[in-house]
């Protein structure tokens, strides 16, 4: 690993990790060969669907970066993305054959409500786009 000093530490009201996600992580990161920094968190969309929240390896941990460190990982978030995630719970569903890291809260976060308000929702609630 990189001796890049990061920024600063995520802290629980930021983001919150629960433990069956926090198992998943750490067995994501010992499941790779290859060496990594940790795991990085992306935010990419926008517009109607909303945001899509994901995850990829990191080699690096980068100039701008917030890290949590957890046990056996480490969770880099960038400052754009970390300003969609204040707040978020992520958390890990395992039903049969449908297993998911899920983010939670992220509307909250944000200040948004789920509506789509460019497309005629107003305030509260789920307005359609057509």
């Amino acid at each position: 690993m990189s001796a890049v000093a990061y920024q600063t530490e995520i802290v629980e009201s930021e983001l919150k990790v629960s433990p069956e996600a926090a198992e998943q992580l750490k067995n994501l990161v010992d499941s790779v060969e290859e060496d990594i920094a940790g795991i990085r968190i992306f935010v990419s969309g926008g517009g109607c669907s909303g945001m899509t929240y994901g995850m990829t390896y990191a080699e690096e941990v980068g100039k701008t970066d917030k890290v949590l460190e957890g046990d056996g990982f480490k969770i880099m978030v960038d400052a754009h993305a970390m300003a969609y995630l204040h707040g978020c719970d992520i958390d890990f569903t395992d039903n049969g054959l449908n297993k998911s890291f899920v983010f939670n809260n992220v509307f909250k976060s944000v200040g948004g409500s789920g509506g789509c308000s460019g497309c005629g929702a107003g305030g509260g609630g789920g307005g359609g786009c057509a």
